[in-house]
């Protein structure tokens, strides 16, 4: 029986939430190991010898070790879904998929991500965080008016990556009523069999 799954990962991290997420809807074994990012330790040599960018999540399955939290995703669905449910194999569906993971890593990243790290470590808080973060929304909700997921028929690791820092925008103090089907989009991956959560933070005080 092959080895679990090792998720280097810290608990609010919404980046190491993708990856949990993933591997619990594949039902693949693994053992999370949290990193105490406020003691410095992605910066210890240990771990830069497996990210040298000394940043959460990293997997280790087997022998091979991946950083970076869309690569992964990448990586456990071609690598752990022979079905190829979460990566379709149709060029331009892979291609759609691919739009959503840059979105992920930009927009998503550079606006409600951004915002509740302000909020969750006592920042300034950027305007343009929050305007960032309502446009991408306004995309998305947009888009999901004649379809139930982002890409396709069915979940893909599209709606896996955009989904954590979405879900808890409201911790940046972005919250979620202007968009209807975004939060309805939000309910159906949360109904996903073997769906878990993020962790939870406090929600900002009104000014």
């Amino acid at each position: 029986m092959p080895s679990p799954i090792r998720l280097y990962r810290y608990a609010l991290s919404g980046h190491a939430h993708r990856v949990q997420l993933m591997l619990s809807l594949l039902q693949l074994p693994f053992e999370m190991i949290d990193v105490d990012l406020a003691a410095g330790e992605h910066k210890a040599a240990a771990f830069l010898a497996r990210n040298p960018f000394g940043q959460v999540p990293v997997i280790e399955d087997g022998d091979f070790t991946l950083a970076d939290s869309n690569a992964i995703l990448v990586y456990l669905a071609l690598a752990h879904d022979p079905a190829r449910r979460w990566l379709p194999a149709a060029a331009r569906a892979q291609a759609q998929v691919q739009r959503w993971l840059s979105v992920a890593a930009g927009p998503l990243a550079s606006g409600p991500a951004a915002a509740r790290v302000a909020c969750l470590f006592g920042r300034p808080q950027n305007a343009q965080c929050a305007l960032v973060a309502r446009q991408l929304f306004d995309v998305m909700e947009r888009h999901l008016v004649s379809r139930d997921w982002l890409v396709g028929d069915a979940a893909t690791i599209a709606d896996i990556a955009m989904y954590s820092y979405t879900a808890h925008a409201p911790e940046g103090g972005i919250g979620l009523e202007p968009w209807p089907r975004l939060r309805a989009w939000l309910q159906r991956i949360e109904a996903l069999p073997g769906f878990v959560g993020m962790q939870r933070s406090p929600l900002p005080q009104a000014a």
